[in-house]
């Protein structure tokens, strides 16, 4: 096993990051971006794709505003 560690792109801008304990941000290269990060997902841009339910798929839903019985 190698002694050498890894270094890993910074996800924010792609700036190569150490991964050791003295790399305080890891895995992002600062601070600065691990806000822009943490911003993107606090104004939900990052998203998962998905598509609407089935029709027929047994789960029923009321309408908005009324309460399940």
């Amino acid at each position: 096993m190698s002694n050498t560690p890894r270094t890993v792109s910074c996800p924010a801008c792609g700036k190569a990051v150490v991964w050791t304990t003295e790399s305080r941000y890891r895995p992002f290269c600062s601070a600065r971006c691990r806000q822009i990060d943490l911003g993107a997902w606090a104004s939900e841009a990052y998203r998962v794709p998905s598509s609407p339910p089935d029709a027929g798929d047994g789960e029923e839903f009321p309408p908005p505003g009324t309460a399940r019985g």
